[in-house]
């Protein structure tokens, strides 16, 4: 399933249309329908902005993605590691993000992120000021910060993420 279809299949589940769903997010009605169409891919920024209204974990999106397909077509790959336990009060997300994905605005959400970067050089914002953080180096901050990572180097950086709820 594809995270155009499991984008519509959530909000139908939520009984929610486009438009409530553009304003719960802050997203254009044309953008998240072209997600649905598979027309285009979704950023890190929406895809937090569209999980957070529908109250899922961002890894839901990936979780009948093939590792082919992680690889080719899309810019960036979150696994849910908590194997599927409900009621925690933190979400552990292996994130992959492939060279130069850089596309997205600081943001906030609820809760705190703790980073712990495994490959690579993962570059952070945090309120404008900006950190490198190298393989084996970590960070722990309030996501009501705004704040946005990504990657600028010309390699994949992998990296725990742990956000709570």
């Amino acid at each position: 399933m594809t995270i155009g279809e499991q984008l519509r299949k959530l909000r139908k589940k939520h009984k929610m249309t486009l438009k409530a769903l553009s304003e719960k997010t802050g997203v254009s009605i044309s953008f998240l329908s072209q997600v649905e169409r598979n027309k285009c891919n979704v950023t890190l920024e929406s895809l937090r902005k569209i999980s957070d209204a529908l109250h899922v974990n961002p890894s839901i999106f990936f979780q009948n993605s093939k590792q082919e397909n992680r690889e080719s077509e899309f810019p960036f790959f979150y696994e849910d590691l908590s194997r599927n336990i409900k009621g925690a009060t933190f979400h552990p997300i292996l994130v992959t993000l492939r060279p130069k994905e850089n596309v997205g605005n600081e943001f906030t959400h609820k809760g705190f992120e703790f980073i712990y970067v495994l490959t690579g050089v993962l570059t952070l914002s945090i309120e404008g000021k900006v950190f490198e953080l190298h393989e084996n180096e970590s960070m722990m901050f309030e996501s009501s910060k705004l704040h946005y990572w990504w990657n600028d180097s010309l390699s994949d950086v992998q990296f725990l993420l742990v956000s709570t709820i």
